[in-house]
């Protein structure tokens, strides 16, 4: 199965939406979601703070910041067929 990377951290509003689409996407193509709360570690904060929400599948960001549905699973199907 594969692995979704979703970068966040606390009190994101854009990060509590594009979790939301993340799921709905989940039940469609059956890949697991591991969140990381980017405040964890200077380097995540540093790597990614204007950048969150970010997702992230095999090493290549597939989306950030406003995370769009169609957007997401276009580029979700095109990585998990």
């Amino acid at each position: 199965m594969k692995q979704v990377l979703f970068y966040t951290r606390t009190q994101c509003g854009l990060c509590e939406d594009a979790k939301i689409t993340l799921k709905l996407l989940q039940d469609e193509l059956g890949f697991e979601i591991i969140e990381i709360d980017i405040e964890e570690t200077d380097e995540l904060t540093e790597r990614f703070g204007l950048m969150i929400p970010v997702v992230e599948l095999d090493g290549e960001i597939l989306q950030y910041g406003q995370i769009d549905y169609f957007t997401l699973s276009k580029r979700l199907h095109e990585k998990t067929r």
